[in-house]
């Protein structure tokens, strides 16, 4: 049983523990008898070696805090950009892509929103609900599932996003540690892209005001 293996593995599965742990704000016994808790392990054996593998962690990823500031000073040049009434459909991949074609142009005459994303299986469709019944003529039985009464939240920021490890995680972290569900999320270059539940804009705004 290697403890040190044990032990960072119980940290990086608990992110908001692992934070605290990066920052130096643990109580590394309190965590200690947490984890031979959690883990099944005997406290009395191995108190002294998990706290030591405990404090060598924090040694190992102190530097990331620093990523964080610099994750921070992106975020707060960031640009934010809401657009409510959005809806999501997700069909077949064995549609006839001229029905793809046709909804795209229907879209971009009117100058809404439209997003496409591929997957092995599936197209996910997002945009405006104005469209509803346009999917639904087009796609038929090819339907799976529609979601309305949704809002994209678009993340305009610089360049440096791009060079920069760990953005994308910082931002859905914070976004589910606020119990804000991520409906499909994308990315562009520099904007990065989350629809959410229209009830969640208030929340988003302010979780997201850096």
């Amino acid at each position: 049983m290697n403890i040190t293996k044990l032990t960072e593995t119980y940290i990086d599965s608990h992110p908001s523990v692992k934070d605290c742990v990066r920052k130096g704000l643990i109580n590394y016994s309190a965590l200690t008898r947490k984890m031979s808790e959690d883990l099944g392990l005997d406290l009395k054996d191995n108190f002294d070696a998990i706290l030591i593998a405990c404090r060598r962690y924090y040694s190992k990823i102190k530097k990331e805090a620093g990523l964080e500031d610099k994750i921070i000073g992106i975020l707060k040049k960031s640009k934010l950009e809401v657009k409510n009434k959005i809806m999501v459909a997700v069909v077949e991949k064995s549609i006839f892509f001229n029905h793809l074609l046709e909804l795209q142009k229907i879209v971009k005459v009117k100058s809404e929103v439209f997003h496409i994303i591929e997957g092995s299986s599936t197209i996910t469709l997002i945009t405006s609900e104005d469209f509803k019944e346009e999917i639904k003529k087009l796609f038929k039985n090819k339907l799976i599932r529609l979601s309305d009464s949704l809002a994209e939240i678009t993340l305009k920021s610089s360049e440096d996003m791009e060079q920069t490890p760990g953005v994308l995680a910082y931002l859905t972290s914070l976004l589910a540690e606020n119990a804000i569900n991520i409906v499909e999320t994308m990315s562009t270059w520099t904007d990065t892209l989350f629809v959410i539940e229209e009830n969640d804009i208030a929340r988003v705004m302010e979780v997201l005001k850096f």
